[in-house]
């Protein structure tokens, strides 16, 4: 199995440490643009971020890791099979502060875009014809510099179109993050192809959740186990004091402090928190 990643940007380090939990060999040069990982079958390919959708659509490799926006600029025979949950950030339009634009007021207008297969496309399904202006980068500079009217751009906080008084309008456009993708011809072995989305699929669900441990007086069991159902059901063993039980409990991370609060409230003590390194569901 070929898999390319992004070899520089916002993306790079995200996804080699996801490959790296995945318990995927990773490059510790980043001159190196070839590593092959022979433990697990598969070689890895740094490319340039924009670029990957285009290798993997004409079938060179057979997955990649980019972004959503960049699969869908490119508009390569490609498929998103799983959100991987980091470099998340939306696509938005912005124009000068106080000009109250919607996206009606588009229409015949200049918009300066390094995403123009993705803004090209919105604007059709849209029903707005508008003249793009293609830039590599520095977008927010454009309406100062008289080159377009509005801008479409990806956007993060926010911060830095504020500073040149520039102001966001409409919906946005899209919200992307790094993704894993395929090829959309298939021909991918369905085995390996399993082993590396379960892996992935495993470190988003070690990420998100912790094992939870407490000692339980029995006669609040239900409502404690109520509060931790745990993936299936929880794991519970009497213990050597009479009247009490131990539990384990896989719970959501967002959630830890608050249960850890409520089991406290019930009577549960010795409570733990436990990170996960990886798992299957």
């Amino acid at each position: 199995m070929r898999i390319a990643v992004p070899n520089k940007g916002a993306l790079s380090a995200a996804a080699a440490q996801m490959l790296t939990e995945a318990g995927y060999a990773q490059r510790s040069d980043s001159k190196e643009l070839v590593l092959v990982d022979e433990e697990n079958g598969v070689e890895f390919y740094y490319l340039r971020p924009r670029d990957i959708a285009v290798y993997v659509g004409e079938g060179t490799l057979e997955l990649g890791i980019t972004g959503r926006d960049m699969l869908i600029d490119s508009g390569a025979a490609a498929d998103e099979i799983l959100a991987l949950g980091f470099g998340v950030s939306r696509f938005r339009f912005a124009a000068p502060k106080g000009s109250g634009y919607r996206l009606a007021d588009l229409e015949g207008k200049r918009i300066a875009t390094s995403y123009p297969g993705l803004l090209g496309r919105y604007l059709s399904e849209h029903g707005i014809s508008a003249r793009l202006v293609h830039l590599d980068g520095a977008v927010e500079s454009s309406i100062s510099l008289g080159v377009a009217d509005a801008i479409a751009d990806v956007v993060e906080t926010g911060t830095t179109l504020r500073k040149v008084g520039l102001e966001l309008f409409g919906e946005p456009i899209l919200r992307s993050e790094g993704i894993l993708i395929r090829r959309s011809s298939g021909g991918i072995d369905p085995v390996i192809l399993d082993h590396v989305t379960r892996r992935l699929s495993s470190v988003l669900v070690a990420r998100d959740h912790v094992l939870m441990d407490y000692d339980c007086p029995s006669r609040v069991l239900e409502e404690a186990t109520r509060l931790t159902p745990g993936y299936a059901a929880p794991t519970i063993t009497e213990l050597a004091r009479p009247g009490w039980v131990a539990v384990r409990a896989m719970v959501r991370r967002d959630d830890a402090q608050r249960l850890m609060d409520e089991l406290w409230d019930l009577g549960a003590r010795a409570i733990l928190v436990t990170e996960l390194g990886a798992c299957r569901l």
